[in-house]
């Protein structure tokens, strides 16, 4: 069942942290880092053990990879909730990191996440080949900087002051970079850690990828603070432009529908053994926080 294979792929990658930290001197940075990674869904980890498996590896080939995107991820997480950038007070159901610490200790413990998930597709465990651990790192350089997930943030930053709101172009494409960015490499890294073609897998990632941003959006709507685990209803607050605002509610959810059909038929190639990646396509539409 899917709900179990996500469990078995969180407590997978979490073993891999904590092989990791076991390394690590105790420190109120390394303590705030395995703070920030507790909680969560763990589905881009989930999404790299799968695409691994439907490329033939074990997950034991991958548990380094699938660690990294989720330490790339809680860094954005830490980031983002700072008072410079959201200012969240809650995240995953507990304190943020600069609400537990202070706002300096939340940097740095955003910086090492940062910087401990490109050790990690840098270490020889990740892969043996030195080339596809190159492609890893360099690849999710790019979906994480200045050509993804930051200049995501940033169109979205912008976008709070504008005078005209985004249109939906617009919106989808500050949401590819914000947020599909990672999504799609989480989904692709099977592939590269085999030294394969990764396009096969970019149709689906990048259907997944802006269907989980339309769910976030209409969770920020219809959603429950105490179950989503994080403050809700901002973006309306802020005027920010949004698939529900510009869509309707129902328009919103239809086009997620429509997109998790589209990640699915990109997985006809695989037949069957994409199941679990069908699974998912579904999960990030049908969740409640």
């Amino acid at each position: 069942m899917f709900a179990a294979a996500l469990d078995d792929a969180a407590a997978r990658v979490q073993a891999r942290f904590d092989a990791v930290f076991a390394d690590l001197p105790d420190s109120p940075i390394a303590r705030g880092m395995r703070y920030a990674l507790q909680g969560g869904k763990g589905l881009r980890g989930f999404l790299v053990l799968e695409s691994a498996r439907l490329h033939g590896l074990p997950p034991e080939r991958a548990d380094h990879a699938a660690a990294a995107i989720e330490a790339l991820h809680a860094y954005s997480l830490v980031h983002d909730d700072l008072p410079c950038m959201d200012d969240d007070a809650l995240r995953r159901g507990r304190p943020t990191v600069h609400v537990k610490w202070d706002e300096g200790s939340a940097v740095l413990v955003g910086d090492a996440l940062q910087t401990l998930a490109f050790d990690l597709l840098a270490r020889p465990g990740c892969a043996p080949d030195p080339a596809v651990r190159a492609d890893l790192v360099l690849s999710l350089a790019r979906a994480a900087g200045i050509t993804g997930m930051v200049l995501g943030q940033a169109q979205d930053i912008a976008a709070e002051t504008a005078a005209t709101p985004l249109t939906l172009d617009q919106v989808i494409a500050l949401q590819r970079n914000k947020t599909g960015a990672l999504i799609g490499w989480s989904a692709e890294a099977g592939a590269r850690l085999t030294g394969a073609d990764p396009a096969p897998m970019s149709a689906y990632a990048g259907a997944l990828g802006l269907a989980f941003q339309i769910a976030d959006d209409i969770l920020d709507v219809t959603g429950d603070t105490a179950t989503a685990g994080k403050q809700l209803h901002k973006d309306a607050e802020a005027g920010k432009a949004t698939f529900v605002g510009l869509l309707g509610l129902d328009g919103a959810r239809a086009r997620a529908k429509s997109l998790v059909a589209e990640a699915e038929a990109a997985l006809a190639p695989f037949g069957p053994d994409a199941e679990q990646l069908r699974h998912a396509a579904r999960f990030v539409i049908s969740r409640d926080h």
